[in-house]
């Protein structure tokens, strides 16, 4: 369901509140493209009006799996997007207020898409790499603090996340310890 279909950018919905998939209007010619992938009136007009903090750029190689990450205190909004290869990037609803609360959403981003996703504080994240590697950009609400992260399991049965796995993932040790969603530290 689109939200806002301006000139330079299409909003659309996803299953989660306030998660939403934002495609930027891409202009091509024979020398490439040119696109906004960040315009603070568009998507103040869509109610994203947070300030962003803190960019953060991730190299991954194929099948590594980041996440699921977030903060309780200090929590980030993420305006995530791929600038090369794809990923299969994935939102967890952690808002204990929320209709969809326990519930996630995965979206296909990569450098031909050019899709970005809007993930607001409250939720969990995390990506599997589809390509033979992605750089993975994303623009953060407030600043990274190692001592408040919190790593869900991204393999909890009780989630039951698709990662539409070719093999076994790559997961670092922190992230092989996430815990449960059943002991997860939530938002109010």
């Amino acid at each position: 369901m689109a939200l806002a279909d301006s000139s330079v950018m299409k909003m659309s919905k996803t299953s989660l509140p306030g998660v939403l998939i934002l495609e930027p209007r891409v202009f091509s010619d024979e020398r490439g493209f040119f696109l906004e992938s960040y315009n603070q009136k568009i998507l103040g007009e869509a109610g994203i009006e947070e300030v962003f903090v803190q960019d953060n750029h991730s190299f991954s190689r194929r099948n590594v799996l980041r996440g699921l990450h977030y903060q309780v205190k200090h929590a980030q909004g993420k305006l995530v997007r791929v600038a090369a290869g794809e990923v299969l990037d994935v939102a967890v609803d952690l808002r204990k207020s929320s209709p969809a609360f326990g519930k996630w959403q995965s979206v296909r981003l990569s450098g031909e898409n050019h899709r970005l996703l809007w993930i607001p504080a409250g939720f969990a994240h995390g990506f599997r790499v589809i390509s033979e590697g992605a750089h993975v950009l994303y623009k953060a609400t407030d600043f990274y603090f190692p001592e408040f992260e919190h790593t869900l399991a991204w393999n909890d049965p009780a989630l039951g996340v698709n990662w539409e796995l070719d093999g076994e993932p790559v997961v670092s040790a922190k992230d092989g310890r996430g815990v449960l969603f059943k002991q997860a530290a939530v938002y109010d």
